[in-house]
């Protein structure tokens, strides 16, 4: 029986292992960029988004998710770009992150994309390091390079994305607008 569970821990490690290596694509700025699938909770459609003053450039605002307030990061901004133009294909792409000074809470972001493109497999053989140079993102955002269909991918590094101290701040202004709901 013992080999039983360890086959099944076995089993369940290696979907894991195998999980880990899907990666949501979508584009930006005429780019294709991924995350990683297990940080992904929904994409939804771009809209209903309510501003809030003295917020950062990259922050767009928040929408209202099922009666949770989940603020909207434009990751085009945030690469220092302009701002993501919205189009029809315009999603936002509902991620959950570590938040707080200990890193164990949890906190819903949105990032709005210009376009889901699909969730491919890569295998750890065909992802590079995140290059030195030549990337027009700050490379501590970028997980690694994954190659598709013979061309690179920028894998996104959710955690370097946003700051801690921005997390900090954002989970302030969730909680300040989750009390003023209240």
């Amino acid at each position: 029986m013992g080999n039983l569970v360890t086959t099944g821990k076995t089993a369940i490690a290696t979907a894991a292992a195998d999980e880990n290596r899907q990666y949501l694509t979508f584009m930006l700025g005429g780019e294709v960029f991924a995350i990683g699938i297990l940080s992904i909770k929904e994409i939804i459609e771009y809209g209903h988004l309510t501003t809030v003053p003295l917020m950062p450039e990259h922050i767009r605002g928040v929408i209202n998710l099922r009666g949770a307030v989940v603020p909207v990061i434009d990751l085009s901004a945030r690469f220092g770009r302009s701002g993501s133009q919205v189009t029809r294909r315009t999603c936002i792409v509902i991620l959950e992150v570590t938040a707080g000074e200990d890193g164990a809470g949890q906190q819903d972001i949105g990032v709005v994309v210009d376009a889901v493109n699909e969730v491919v497999e890569i295998p750890a053989s065909q992802i590079e390091p995140a290059p030195a140079f030549g990337a027009r993102i700050r490379t501590d955002f970028i997980q690694g390079m994954g190659k598709v269909n013979e061309r690179f991918v920028i894998i996104l590094s959710v955690d370097h994305v946003l700051s801690v101290e921005e997390l900090a701040d954002l989970g302030r202004m969730h909680a300040s607008l989750q009390g003023n709901a209240a």
